[in-house]
């Protein structure tokens, strides 16, 4: 529904406001072009859902054509969202020892930035707030633009603790769905799925306690359908299509494949993943990947997949007219992800 050309447009325009406050700052042009460089990099090269998200959202919410204005503030809002995504995937290829991102060497490792790569993260997010305020402080709902992205750094952050610890203090027979779900719904589904279509119902200034409260219920399962994929797709994607190579199984992660697999193993299997899962060694990986695919793992996922879009499909049918065009923009964001391969 977006033009991601125009779309993609608005992009060198903020990142101009950025370096004009930089000026204003004193900041010495070394640093500013250093601060440039890890905004363009980091923040394109993705499939930039959770801005068009942003902005489809705005189209699909009023029965008339959007304002010039409002297409690019949603436009705006759009590439905020990328902003944020941005600096949590530094942090967590920091965290996880990742190599690629993207298709590319993740920031971090590459030549001169190094852990500094940490104080980038946190700039492109002190980012946000700056551009919040050059562009909407004047908006009625300021005040809700800004908690929507506070709330989404704390849960984020919350979910990130939550994988984190998992990972580093349990072995895979003290994993649990219910704290995968947790993770699942604090480190991914609240930002990339509820605060892009939050942040469009507040700009436009449509939002409810009653269609928020729906739209965070639909749009959390749907993030939790997303991190399955995702975890599907590291075990099982091609690296060419996902831009990265897996790391779940050597990371220890509280992962839906892994969890899986252990509840369809046989004990002799349930042995093999507890020796082999979470282990930095290339052999044990390809042990515990054998053991997910003689449970047909792959199988299980496709029973998964299609059941839960079922599940998804017959909710946002529920969703009566009385909250507008609610079900349409949910059935917009669920096209975006479904059966997805990368």
């Amino acid at each position: 529904m977006a033009d991601r050309e125009t779309f993609q447009a608005v992009l060198p325009s903020i990142c101009a406001d950025m370096e004009q406050d930089l000026t204003r700052k004193g900041t010495p042009k070394a640093l500013t072009d250093h601060f440039l460089a890890c905004l363009h990099t980091n923040v394109q090269g993705g499939k930039l859902n959770r801005a068009l998200i942003v902005h489809d959202t705005g189209h699909l919410l009023l029965p008339r054509p959007l304002t010039v204005i409002e297409i690019r503030h949603l436009s705006i809002l759009g590439w905020l969202t990328e902003f944020f995504q941005a600096a949590y995937l530094i942090w967590d290829d920091i965290m996880d020892a990742s190599e690629y991102r993207r298709g590319q060497p993740c920031w971090y490792s590459r030549d001169g930035v190094g852990l500094s790569a940490v104080n980038d993260a946190c700039l492109i997010k002190s980012s946000i707030m700056v551009l919040l305020r050059q562009y909407f402080e004047d908006h009625p709902d300021y005040g809700q633009l800004v908690e929507l992205f506070h709330e989404a750094a704390f849960r984020t952050e919350l979910g990130q603790l939550a994988d984190m610890t998992t990972s580093n203090k349990c072995n895979l027979a003290e994993m649990t769905m219910e704290r995968y779900e947790f993770v699942a719904e604090n480190k991914t589904a609240f930002y990339s799925f509820y605060i892009p279509v939050a942040l469009a119902l507040q700009y436009l200034q449509c939002a409810t306690e009653q269609n928020l409260e729906i739209a965070r219920e639909v749009l959390l399962r749907m993030g939790w359908y997303f991190q399955v994929q995702d975890d599907y797709l590291d075990v099982f994607g091609e690296s060419k299509a996902t831009g990265k190579v897996g790391t779940d199984i050597r990371d220890n992660k509280c992962s839906w494949v892994a969890l899986t697999a252990f509840e369809l193993s046989s004990s002799e299997q349930k042995a093999i993943l507890s020796l082999c899962y979470g282990r930095p060694d290339i052999g044990k990986e390809a042990r515990a990947k054998d053991v997910f695919c003689q449970v047909d793992i792959e199988g299980a996922f496709m029973d998964f997949e299609m059941a839960e879009l079922d599940n998804l499909e017959k909710r946002i049918d529920q969703i009566g007219g009385e909250y507008g065009p609610l079900n349409d923009i949910l059935r917009s964001v669920l096209e975006k992800i479904s059966r997805r391969n990368k």
